[in-house]
């Protein structure tokens, strides 16, 4: 097989293109994130403790010449992108606790009884003659034969039973 057979084969499994639309959209969702915190989250937060900007704060190691730019630990920017992974991780935690709880209503849900063993249903299916027709009378069958509760065929069909009359 050539090796292009084999990667259309690999590409065009369910799970492949399923991950492949799964990092599109959480590629999408990133940045509805980023923008969430940039736009709308920090700077309400930077006003509230006096006009701060986080994007500007950092720490510079080595000033800008003419050749080179400054060198600096933008420490500002961490604290933006710590407050988009915990909203992300937060909203991706809500999401598996809800599949999580539908999951178990799903397992919840009563099962069917267990099917008799195989003995039984053809036991019921074996014709019985109407002088023991009766449970009480097939069991006395059983014990009068002296053969296990699984073996009813042979004691009712021996010549010694004392229902064949």
């Amino acid at each position: 097989m050539s090796i292009i057979k084999e990667f259309k084969e690999f590409a065009m499994r369910g799970n492949v293109v399923d991950m492949a639309v799964g990092i599109i959209i959480g590629s999408a969702f990133g940045k509805i994130v980023t923008s969430l915190v940039n736009d709308i989250i920090m700077p309400p937060i930077g006003l509230l403790l006096g006009g701060i900007d986080f994007k500007s704060f950092a720490i510079t190691i080595k000033q800008a010449t003419a050749d080179a730019p400054a060198v600096a630990i933008r420490y500002g920017m961490f604290i933006n992108l710590i407050v988009d992974f915990v909203i992300v991780a937060f909203v991706l935690f809500g999401i598996i606790k809800l599949m999580n709880t539908l999951k178990t209503r799903k397992q919840a849900a009563p099962a069917a009884p267990p099917k008799p063993p195989a003995q039984e249903v053809l036991l019921g299916e074996i014709p019985l003659p109407e002088a023991i027709a009766d449970e009480a009378q097939v069991l006395a069958v059983a014990e009068h034969a002296s053969v296990e509760p699984g073996t009813l065929v042979e004691a009712i069909c021996t010549a010694d039973c004392p229902m064949r009359a």
